[in-house]
């Protein structure tokens, strides 16, 4: 567990991974000396990563599909050749209905299908059900918000393959991969932020905040999807939430520090007006959760 200071330190880079130090320190009533090293510390020890995450529009990963697994066998070994895969990003070992659950991101409804056929093929797998999420209403690491009038050059893309793979890379080290001034890659690291083409933050080890506790849950809905879904993504402790068709109406994933505390968040969920909780399921095991990724070769118009 981490200390109080450490813990603001972890929220406020979730909230803005690229918070300045002296930003930073003003927060938690320390010297900018002091933060610096506390958040180094933090990110060498991995109990946060800084990380940018592309809008689903730029990098085309809009075809959203949350796959339930049975496995025979080894559900370890079939979760980490599922991980594997390049448009699985998150898959973790549960109990409950199924073995495992993944989240798979593709281009379109014709490459998901594919990718699922791809997951089925695993060895192990014995079945692999899907649920085609169709709107995304809460996710507390990536860009939900619709996209501003932006259009992308290669200089912008070249900015966007960097922050993916570190979000507080310092605009020094920016400037010399685009070959531009400073205050020029500041302002075109702003413009991307602003416009949602990019979200910067902290993705943290839930133990190390407290949050040991994950669980996944399927809704059935009586009435209008949005507006219960809408209700439910408010509730304390929800992570994601997503609609679409297939098993549920709605998908999710709550956490909390303890079992009492999952317990007491599908109890709240259950008390939304229209929300049925028809599955719910433990997760054992987080295998793989990564929001990098694979950027196509030419910026895409957006």
């Amino acid at each position: 567990m981490l200390d109080a200071v450490d813990a603001v330190l972890v929220r406020e880079l979730q909230r803005d991974g690229r918070a300045t130090f002296q930003a930073l320190a003003d927060r938690v009533g320390l010297s900018r000396t002091a933060v610096r090293a506390r958040v180094q510390h933090l990110l060498e020890t991995e109990v946060v990563r800084v990380v940018g995450i592309v809008h689903s529009a730029v990098v085309g990963t809009e075809a959203i599909g949350h796959v339930s697994i049975t496995v025979g066998g080894s559900a370890r070994e079939v979760a980490e050749s599922v991980a594997e895969r390049p448009c699985v990003s998150f898959t973790a070992l549960t109990a409950g209905p199924f073995d495992l659950v993944a989240q798979v991101r593709t281009r379109d409804d014709r490459a998901l299908a594919a990718e699922v056929d791809q997951l089925r093929s695993v060895p192990g797998v014995r079945a692999a059900e899907v649920f085609r999420s169709v709107s995304t209403v809460r996710d507390a690491h990536s860009v939900v918000r619709e996209l501003g009038d932006i259009s992308l050059d290669d200089i912008d893309w070249r900015l966007l393959q960097e922050l993916q793979r570190d979000g507080r890379a310092p605009y020094t080290r920016l400037a010399q991969v685009i070959g531009l001034s400073q205050a020029a890659t500041r302002a075109r690291v702003v413009r991307l932020m602003r416009s949602g083409v990019i979200q910067v933050t902290g993705l943290a080890d839930p133990l190390a905040l407290g949050a040991a506790e994950l669980g996944g849950f399927g809704l059935v809905v009586t009435g209008g999807v949005r507006r219960v879904a809408e209700a439910v993504a408010a509730q304390s402790g929800v992570r994601y939430l997503a609609s679409g068709f297939g098993r549920y109406d709605i998908v999710g994933l709550a956490e909390a520090a303890s079992r009492a505390g999952l317990v007491a968040i599908m109890d709240a969920i259950r008390a939304v007006p229209g929300a049925t909780v028809r599955e719910s399921w433990h997760h054992l095991d987080v295998v793989k959760e990564s929001y990098a990724a694979e950027l196509p070769d030419k910026p895409t118009e957006v």
